[in-house]
């Protein structure tokens, strides 16, 4: 697929089905991609809903993975895919035929499936359905034509809703939408968070990865994280290198009492009591919240759990540091959950504003005099971040700015705005292949 322009690309991971199955395992693993993918264009969730279906949780490992990864791939490049089907297509047919072609696309031009696998597979599927079977021609046809003319040219930036690039084209400039679209088309390789006192270096080598400034280890490595070196023994939390960065601006200091607010799933909890804090984790999911336990478990760490909402928390505690990963759009992390591009709704800015808004006030009064707070979303998505605060220290004149340090704290150099907050975008760090969008800002509070 080629495209107007080029970022450094991460190494593909291809899942490819068991050659020993049978004809049939390929068409209902294919099936199973077109179910999880138009799943997650529906609603958001759906995709991680969908992994339940029966036409999904049915299948072996190895298949449900391949479904898994071809849905993900045709996420990410579905403005260029639709691009490429545009131009051999007279009208646009049913969306059950769209599906088709957009998964048999995924498979040749994102996962490198062989083309004459992925068109039989393609004409299989068309002629299992009433509504699909008249097109099968058409479905041989247009695969065809396309695997021997060539895709031809594409733009990253088709792959996003065409509200987002507008969105991000007023907030950051052309340019940079033309970096994030790049930032978004492949896979991201994995970060993982590491427990004080491992060798992350020597942990790095034994996962054929690297450690990233700020001390993230990235690797490229596929499979059951499970089997990884350092699991079992806690060594480390699989854990975005930008997601890491809000705990370590927050610098707690061992014996110090820190609340970690919708803390849920827990990467930023494990940092703070891997600091030496006394840490308090609060969420309004149980279940979510069984989640960080189990990872406090396995990484021998210790925190308080309360599954409570936050404007719902009687307990009269404040604190010395005081952390809001806030509920959000979270557009920023669209390279790990493309979805999340497709689900979002306009409104759904403002709604989340709201919610932030309540939640940094709830937080300011957990912070004690002289105590710091900082406010973090994986959001791109300026009502969320920068306009967040702007507000917040307008009604809270206790609280000021203390800027932050990027090097410090495992952020790119140019993440740092004017004001001292981090607005770090999914395009910076191309050298290290990129990270996820996130806004942060540390607080303090007047003694």
């Amino acid at each position: 697929m080629a495209e107007k322009a080029r970022g450094p690309r991460p190494p593909r991971r291809e899942v490819a089905p068991r050659e020993d199955e049978g004809p049939d395992i390929g068409v209902e693993a294919r099936i199973a991609a077109g179910v999880l993918l138009n799943a997650a264009l529906e609603k958001r969730n759906g995709l991680d809903e969908a992994l339940s279906y029966r036409e999904v949780a049915a299948l072996p490992p190895q298949d449900r993975a391949f479904a898994r990864a071809t849905a993900m791939a045709a996420l990410r490049r579905l403005g260029e895919i639709d691009q490429i089907l545009a131009r051999r297509l007279k009208t646009k047919p049913s969306e059950p035929v769209m599906t088709i072609l957009r998964v048999a696309l995924a498979q040749t031009l994102v996962l490198e499936t062989p083309a004459f696998a992925a068109v039989s597979t393609a004409v299989k599927l068309a002629e299992r359905d009433a509504k699909t079977r008249p097109y099968k021609a058409l479905v041989n046809a247009v695969l065809r034509t396309i695997g021997r003319e060539g895709p031809g040219l594409t733009t990253a930036e088709s792959n996003l809703p065409d509200w987002i690039a507008a969105r991000w084209r007023a907030t950051y400039g052309e340019p940079a939408v033309v970096g994030l679209a790049l930032a978004g088309r492949d896979e991201p390789p994995t970060d993982l968070s590491v427990k004080p006192g491992i060798d992350a270096p020597a942990l790095a080598e034994s996962l054929d990865g690297f450690v990233l400034p700020g001390g993230s280890v990235r690797t490229g490595r596929r499979g059951d994280i499970a089997q990884w070196p350092g699991f079992d023994s806690g060594d480390w939390w699989v854990q975005d290198a930008a997601a890491a960065v809000p705990a370590r601006l927050l610098a707690v200091r061992p014996g110090e009492t820190a609340l970690d607010m919708c803390a849920a799933p827990g990467g930023k909890t494990l940092q703070l009591a891997a600091a030496g804090a006394s840490v308090v984790a609060l969420d309004r999911s149980e279940t979510r919240l069984k989640r960080l336990s189990a990872n406090l478990a396995r990484t021998g760490l210790s925190a308080e759990t309360v599954a409570v909402p936050a404007e719902d928390w009687a307990d009269p505690r404040v604190f010395d540091a005081v952390l809001l990963d806030a509920p959000c759009t979270a557009t920023g992390t669209y390279r790990r959950n493309p979805e999340v591009l497709r689900a979002t709704r306009p409104a759904d800015v403002a709604k989340l504003a709201d919610v932030q808004h309540r939640l940094l006030d709830i937080a300011a009064e957990r912070v004690r005099p002289g105590g710091r707070l900082v406010y973090c979303v994986c959001s791109l998505e300026r009502e969320e971040g920068e306009t967040q605060i702007l507000a917040f220290l307008r009604r809270n004149p206790a609280f000021r700015t203390v800027p932050a340090d990027p090097a410090a704290v495992g952020a790119p150099p140019e993440a740092l705005t004017p004001e001292g907050w981090l607005r770090i975008l999914p395009s910076q760090w191309p050298e290290h292949g990129g990270l996820d969008g996130f806004f942060a800002a540390r607080l303090e509070r007047a003694s």
